[in-house]
């Protein structure tokens, strides 16, 4: 990832260090990338998972490379979800082949595979640079910079203990009253745009492995033409070019369907997507629930200062019922407790306020951030289904020209 740190636009830009400025511009284009990040390195992930930092400008002394497991991603990551609740947190690639287009076992160290998620990691390195918010993270900076020590910075900040603490002081049946209309239609969204793109990954995946067999079945044409070419003296020669111009053709395949992958790669990080905006929504439910929680709460210490003042129950209560059997209090107690009331009610109010506020302000980051995914996301969506749509396109013409190659042959016979 490189900016110019004396350019008053610095925009980020990741990949090989080869790029002709045309696909520079490409790349921009095709990623989530935001004008004002100022961060002061190129990198490349190798295909070993080495990251590697170019220095420009006048940044400080650190390693030209840096080795950064898969594990460590995902620590980031997750460190990333935790901190920043409001925030819609780019995916990591997978970890394992999914949605295969061959019947084989995945291997995860097939050098395609490695590769395509090699470009994956540096992808979600981009996404979180080009973030307005995130790139300014300082643990983001020490994971680009640190050789040793970026997993105990991580740690010390207590950020999975913050998280579990939590979740843990709440029913795990949590249910919020009066939810945000804008988060659970954004939330059925979401899973709404899981369920397509699985179904899509689907469908392409058996596709893929038919035109898989279908250039395979090419590869036997060139096969028999050749041998029926031996036994053919006058047209041999034409027996023989179709045969040929059948397995160039058969060739390609893999090729082809390793480009598809490419796509379909694309798609499958819009797929891992709907899990951070559902994470995104629960957060915002969690929230809710808390300040539902607090003014319930308050609610019912003002009610139960009211009757201690008034000397009436409203509603049956131990309490009433222990007064009731063993006679009032008295009044130097009945003041106690209204004053420990009062003093509680204060605080009450006090939490109310807090959690409202909270609450607005997650809101309004939040769906700042959604509005801002929603836009890349129409335009990476529609530039890669356009891209997918062309090479099919392509793919077919080429598969008429060897059939019309094949024509011109036998009629040469």
């Amino acid at each position: 990832m490189m900016a110019d740190s004396g350019s008053n636009e610095e925009v980020a830009v990741i990949g090989n260090t080869d790029i002709t400025s045309t696909e520079t511009e490409s790349n921009i284009i095709n990623t989530m990338v935001e004008r004002g990040t100022a961060l002061l390195r190129k990198m490349e992930i190798n295909k070993h998972g080495q990251l590697k930092l170019f220095q420009v400008g006048g940044a400080p002394a650190a390693p030209d490379t840096l080795w950064r497991r898969y594990s460590e991603f995902e620590l980031l990551r997750t460190f990333l979800l935790v901190t920043y609740p409001y925030i819609i947190i780019p995916p990591l690639p997978e970890k394992r082949a999914e949605f295969q287009w061959h019947k084989l076992a995945a291997d995860n160290l097939d050098p395609d595979f490695v590769e395509r998620r090699r470009v994956g990691l540096e992808n979600f390195l981009l996404r979180v640079a080009s973030h307005p918010v995130l790139s300014n993270d300082k643990l983001y900076f020490l994971f680009l910079t640190e050789e040793k020590g970026w997993r105990e910075a991580v740690l010390e900040t207590g950020f999975q203990d913050k998280v579990d603490s939590r979740l843990k002081s709440l029913s795990a049946m949590f249910r919020v009253k009066n939810p945000d209309k804008r988060f659970t239609a954004m939330k059925q969204y979401s899973d709404e745009l899981n369920t397509v793109i699985s179904q899509l990954l689907r469908v392409r995946a058996r596709v893929a492995d038919r035109l898989y067999g279908v250039y395979k079945v090419h590869g036997n044409y060139g096969r028999v033409f050749s041998e029926w070419s031996a036994i053919e003296k006058e047209m041999g020669d034409g027996l023989q070019s179709a045969g040929h111009h059948m397995d160039t053709y058969a060739a390609q395949i893999d090729d082809i369907l390793e480009e598809e992958e490419h796509y379909a790669d694309q798609l499958k990080e819009y797929l891992f997507y709907t899990d951070a905006v559902r994470s995104v929504c629960k957060k915002h439910e969690l929230i809710q629930y808390e300040l539902e929680m607090a003014a319930q709460e308050l609610i019912s210490k003002k009610q139960q200062r009211e009757e201690l003042a008034t000397g009436t129950v409203r509603v049956f209560s131990l309490k009433g019922m222990t007064s009731k059997l063993f006679g009032t209090e008295s009044q130097e107690q009945r003041e106690s407790r209204l004053a420990a009331l009062e003093q509680s009610i204060q605080e009450g109010e006090e939490t109310l306020k807090e959690k409202n506020t909270e609450c607005k302000e997650f809101v309004q980051m939040a769906w700042q951030d959604i509005e801002r995914f929603k836009e890349q996301k129409d335009k990476d969506l529609r530039e890669a289904l356009i891209s997918y749509a062309i090479m099919q396109i392509s793919t077919c013409k080429k598969g008429i020209q060897v059939w019309s190659n094949a024509k011109d042959c036998f009629n040469k016979m």
